[in-house]
């Protein structure tokens, strides 16, 4: 099957975060011949790659190498499908999944010093950092993180039920 740049489904599975790197390294011979599977879809890849071993009793060595994967692969694959269904197959979003730096346990220092003086401003509070846990903060950082930590975490009861059907 050609990857092409104009390809419509290229672009909606890069964008979903769905694209297979290496659609080469598919060689299932049952996958290949189906006109439904494409081995440009990363999620059906691997649900299938899981299938062939729990329905079609594929060893599992050779259908993870026959779907372009390790066996050690094929079983964090295989826990991620059982745990979270298709969806848990989507790649993850890349970078860092949290704060590196004004963790929590960093946030709550913070707390408590404008507890104790409600007017320290950002640079100080950055500067306070620096001086306790020894790493640098833009005082922009601190700013942002406050904003984050204050934001309710449910709506309020002034709050519509459902955004994406007004009136209910």
């Amino acid at each position: 099957m050609a990857v092409t740049a104009k390809d419509p489904k290229v672009a909606v599975l890069a964008a979903s975060r769905s694209l297979n790197p290496h659609p080469e390294k598919v060689t299932d011979e049952v996958f290949l011949a189906s006109p439904f599977c494409d081995p440009r879809d990363v999620v059906q890849v691997k649900y299938e790659m899981v299938r062939r071993v729990r329905v079609d009793k594929v060893p599992v060595a050779r259908a993870a190498r026959a779907f372009g994967y390790c066996r050690q692969a094929f079983y964090e694959i295989a826990a991620a499908l059982d745990l979270g269904g298709p969806g848990a197959l989507v790649s993850g979003k890349p970078g860092p999944k949290g704060p590196v730096k004004l963790t929590a346990p960093v946030m709550d220092h913070i707390d408590a010093w404008l507890a104790a003086d409600i007017a320290l401003t950002s640079k100080e509070i950055a500067e306070k950092v620096a001086g306790e846990f020894g790493f640098t903060v833009h005082p922009r950082s601190v700013e942002r993180a406050l904003s984050r930590r204050r934001e309710p975490e449910t709506a309020g009861e002034d709050e519509p039920i459902s955004r994406c059907c007004p009136g209910r």
